[in-house]
């Protein structure tokens, strides 16, 4: 052995060292470590789809108007124009009349600029929402769908 090579350790391990058996050493070998979380992939369950026949379990088609039993058409009624027009003028200054048009945004505005400029302003901010009802009753074109878009209602 010459000075430049490091000594080979034994397959059972150098006792004045305390070196491991190298990996080439014969012997038994660790098993491999288990598949992630415990199962193999593609062991999940029922098989795949099978691409020569669609599988229907998940999504069957319902005929235009018809809707399963137990099922109803859940898109809300269109709102009243006269109910929007009427909250606008009596408690508009809230902006009560823009959430139940669905414009909460705004309305939580109304709300922030009467509450916050109210004696200020000696509650001309009020105004806002009273000229708002007047628009909706009178049918100004800003103010004939709600938030979703739907037309509102005579």
């Amino acid at each position: 052995m010459s000075m430049n090579q490091p000594p080979i350790p034994s397959p059972e391990g150098d006792e004045n060292t305390g070196a491991s058996p190298s990996p080439s050493a014969p012997g038994p070998h660790p098993a491999p470590p288990p598949p992630p979380y415990g199962r193999a992939p593609g062991d999940y369950g029922a098989p795949g789809p099978n691409p020569q026949e669609p599988h229907r379990a998940y999504y069957q088609p319902v005929p235009q108007g018809q809707y399963p039993p137990g099922y109803y058409y859940a898109v809300d009624p269109p709102k009243s124009r006269l109910a929007a027009g009427l909250l606008g003028i009596f408690l508009g200054s809230f902006g009560v009349h823009r959430f139940y048009l669905g414009y909460t945004t705004i309305g939580v505005v109304q709300i922030l600029v009467t509450v916050l400029t109210f004696w200020f302003t000696f509650g001309l901010s009020a105004m806002w929402g009273f000229v708002e009802g007047i628009m909706i009753l009178a049918g100004a074109q800003t103010f004939r769908t709600d938030a979703r878009g739907v037309p509102l209602r005579e």
